[in-house]
């Protein structure tokens, strides 16, 4: 017998919000689980923000509704629904320390002082920010002003915690460090988290499920690795990581051509005799032995640390094909621009679109 599915802690139901004659956010339904780190991605004008800001109650819908577990919080204000929203900014109080800008709002609660003292220690112990109590926001770096503002916001035990865009302020090292302590400490409070970026490795890092967002409509929600191999669509395939896209037609016979080449790739629901673009990720485009694949010329190389991105002009397309090989590989010699190659495709890791 199957067991009942638990009532989601976030439930989005066709919410729609229009800017003057602009639809920002288009019907977008959405269940979001207890203790699940979910993602809004997608690029700017997509709608993310605004369906953060319903959440939080800082917009209204123009209609559609928005529960929090079994409680309608569509219509309620920002202060009273028991959730918490982490800005980009921070917004510290300059003039306070950190012990005192984490025990504000429990204050406001007029909470007994013994347990306004207790969670803040308790929470500068799981930030590690101990040390940094008696700072006040000008003595921090940017990681340490993060991370004092994401204490302050889970320190009121919100059953769900927004973050918009908090990473955006910090450099690429510190940004790479901060996504496994906001991944580490979710999983250490028990606390859902959604967090709105439009940075598609943050997302794949951080993210227990991530929903891809384009001109106010969910075009895929999913996992990381459902989003990155099995991507729904031409944008949403595009939109993550790198891809090389050929343009060609799916034959009577099952087989997708492009430039005289033929290959055999999933055809579930697509149409014979039609036209049809293919999608494969530089991974998956392999070096063969000369004269046992697709013909190319390494037109660039791109220098990566442990592999080299290699720009091959082919027939295949137009642009050309970008194929990753590693640095200290048996593929490193075909690394130099001018270099003759052959190029195999991974069917099973190649995606078809037709729209």
């Amino acid at each position: 017998m199957t067991e009942p599915l638990s009532i989601p802690v976030l439930s989005v139901d066709r919410v729609v919000k229009h800017f003057g004659k602009t639809i920002a956010v288009d019907g977008i339904s959405l269940d979001i689980r207890e203790n699940e780190f979910f993602a809004l991605l997608g690029p700017s004008g997509c709608g993310k923000t605004t369906l953060l800001r319903m959440i939080a109650g800082f917009e209204v819908p123009d209609s559609g509704s928005i529960h929090l577990g079994d409680r309608d919080i569509t219509r309620e204000a920002p202060d009273k629904r028991p959730l918490n929203l982490m800005f980009q900014s921070y917004a510290l109080f300059p003039h306070m320390t950190v012990w005192q800008n984490l025990a504000y709002g429990l204050e406001m609660e007029r909470l007994p002082r013994g347990e306004i003292a207790s969670r803040v220690d308790d929470m500068l112990k799981t930030t590690d920010l101990v040390a940094l109590s008696a700072r006040k926001p000008a003595e921090l770096s940017g990681g340490q002003k993060q991370r004092v503002a994401l204490a302050r916001a889970l320190i009121k035990r919100p059953k769900v915690l927004l973050l918009d865009e908090p990473l955006g302020a910090l450099d690429k090292k510190l940004r790479e460090k901060m996504q496994l302590e906001l991944k580490r400490l979710q999983h250490e409070v028990g606390i859902t988290f959604i967090i709105v970026t439009h940075d598609q490795e943050e997302a794949l890092v951080m993210a227990d499920r991530i929903a891809v967002l384009r001109d106010g409509h969910i075009l895929q929600c999913g996992t990381p690795q459902d989003i990155y191999e099995r991507p729904a669509n031409r944008f949403v395939a595009g939109f993550i990581g790198m891809m090389n896209f050929i343009e060609g037609e799916i034959g009577s016979d099952a087989l997708f051509r492009a430039a005289g080449q033929a290959l055999v790739c999933d055809m579930h629901g697509l149409k014979r005799s039609a036209p049809a673009v293919l999608a494969v990720r530089p991974e998956h485009i392999l070096l063969r032995p000369e004269g046992s694949g697709v013909a190319g010329t390494v037109v660039d190389v791109a220098y990566h640390g442990l592999d080299r991105q290699l720009y091959v002009k082919t027939a295949l397309s137009q642009a050309p094909l970008q194929v990753r090989v590693a640095a200290a590989g048996p593929e490193e010699a075909a690394a130099r621009t001018g270099a003759s190659v052959s190029l195999g495709f991974d069917a099973a890791a190649c995606r078809l679109f037709q729209e």
